[in-house]
């Protein structure tokens, strides 16, 4: 079995490459049961949470994600979420590799969010806003900078220095990039916005959101957290990575759901649906979209499978 680190999962997963595994896995699709969770008490700190996600193709590859979620970390200075991709050959068992499962997720979650802006941000869109600071910060505006030609992509954050550092990195990726110093009106004028923050109140507000504008939700990955209010969920035209996850733990969406202010059905499409064409994605340039992503196991397989593909040596596994 094959060990291959952050920095070697980095390597192998560039964004179009990433981008186009993911759109033939969602095209082709695979066994991928609801994601266990499991409360972990921590003597003296809050309780984690271990996450457990399976997914397999029959007779191809079986994986499985091991992420750990410990608040307590953050006063150690460590990340508070651990995690491993084990990756195993699905017809004998036989293991193949184990992979850093944080940057596996980084680079997949900034993938999906380019996919799915591929079908829903306007073709012309040329100013992008990335709502985050945190390590996805620059794999999403890498991975949506792969979809669209922007001429300018701004990054806001809370805390103006981080946003600021954000956009020093873009720059030294040959990205034409800056931090915004108002949301409202980089709001206001951004083609595509793509949030990823742990915010649990909502950020963007749908009166500021410009038609024709598309708005990636990656955040508010529980009922209790939100990135956009009921107005801009009321204003768009709703897409999500997968309906039983989105519709059960987002809380952009669950909220809604709940006070009335969306139903089921106007929620138009799943990603596996954009990229089999059984949904056209944008129709009109006028209209405001929203895709709104909890992540899936699907894409973890893929994503881990790309790496075993393009990283192991041959004749092992």
């Amino acid at each position: 079995m094959q060990v291959f680190d952050a920095a070697q999962v980095r390597e192998a997963l560039d964004a179009p490459g990433l981008i186009e595994a993911l759109r033939a896995a969602f095209r082709e699709g695979a066994e991928v049961p609801l994601r266990h969770h499991h409360t972990l008490a921590v003597p003296g700190e809050p309780a984690a949470t271990l996450l457990l996600m399976p997914a397999w193709t029959a007779g191809g590859f079986l994986g499985v994600k091991i992420a750990g979620v410990f608040p307590g970390n953050a006063a150690r200075g460590q990340p508070a979420v651990q995690a491993q991709y084990l990756l195993m050959n699905a017809g004998t068992g036989e293991p193949l590799a184990l992979l850093d499962g944080n940057e596996l997720t980084a680079r997949r979650t900034a993938a999906a969010s380019a996919l799915a802006a591929g079908y829903l941000a306007r073709r012309d869109a040329a100013r992008l806003l990335v709502v985050a600071t945190g390590r996805l910060a620059v794999p999403l505006a890498c991975a949506h900078a792969g979809v669209r030609d922007y001429a300018q992509i701004s990054v806001w954050g809370r805390n103006p220095g981080k946003a600021a550092d954000v956009a020093g990195q873009l720059r030294r990726l040959g990205l034409p990039a800056d931090a915004a110093v108002t949301l409202e009106a980089a709001v206001r004028s951004a083609d595509t916005i793509s949030c990823a923050t742990l915010s649990t109140g909502a950020l963007i507000r749908g009166d500021w959101l410009a038609p024709g504008t598309h708005l990636d939700l990656v955040g508010g990955y529980t009922p209790a957290m939100r990135e956009a209010d009921d107005a801009a969920i009321a204003r768009a035209e709703v897409f999500v990575d997968t309906r039983a996850g989105a519709l059960v733990e987002a809380g952009d969406l669950v909220q809604p759901l709940a006070s009335g202010v969306l139903r089921p059905e106007a929620v138009l499409a799943e990603l596996a649906g954009l990229c089999r064409g059984e949904h056209p994605g944008r129709r009109d340039a006028a209209a405001i979209t929203v895709f709104k992503s909890v992540g899936t196991a699907l894409e973890d397989l893929a994503a881990a499978v790309l790496v075993w593909q393009r990283r192991a040596l041959p004749g092992c596994g």
